[in-house]
């Protein structure tokens, strides 16, 4: 801008910026830009039902945006004694598919949570009522909620069915 000419006058047609002055401020419309809820959730996935899905989207509803850490096959072996018929990439891909799942990322140790609901900036921490009262620690942190289980299924009861 030239000295001498002020913002108003290059508009109305003095200096060549198309001749139309800009809409005053009141008239710009300001969008509220929208925080988007952060929810996570952990397990192990193996054999997804019915429940699992139950569990996804209830956890879904509480935000905008679920990360599901989904046990790793040496954490569910090494700290859970668990041997999941899926391995790891199996069970990310079933997730992964989910429609009410946006990220999946692996838990390898019990103490990553914290670091977890910091580093994803998660507002709400789920996981199923079977774990009640274990996970309060991370309220310094977070929303936690505990949400009942679907009662008539389990993949312990699956596995259990599948022997007999």
């Amino acid at each position: 801008m030239r000295k001498g000419k002020s913002f108003v006058h290059l508009f109305k047609g003095g200096g060549g910026l198309g001749g139309r002055a800009p809409e005053p401020p009141e008239a710009i419309n300001i969008i509220k830009v929208k925080t988007m809820k952060r929810v996570i959730t952990y397990g192990t996935f193996d054999l997804i039902h019915y429940g699992h899905i139950n569990l996804l989207k209830r956890a879904k509803e509480l935000g905008d945006y679920l990360i599901v850490a989904l046990s790793t096959d040496e954490f569910n072996w090494n700290e859970k004694q668990k041997k999941c018929y899926f391995t790891y990439e199996e069970r990310q891909r079933l997730l992964e598919a989910i429609r009410y799942v946006d990220l999946v990322i692996p838990e390898e140790s019990w103490e990553q949570k914290v670091t977890d609901v910091q580093l994803y900036k998660v507002d709400t921490f789920v996981i199923g009522d079977d774990w009640t009262g274990k996970f309060d620690f991370l309220k310094d942190y977070c929303n936690v909620v505990y949400l009942p289980r679907t009662p008539e299924i389990s993949t312990t009861q699956i596995k259990q069915d599948l022997k007999q």
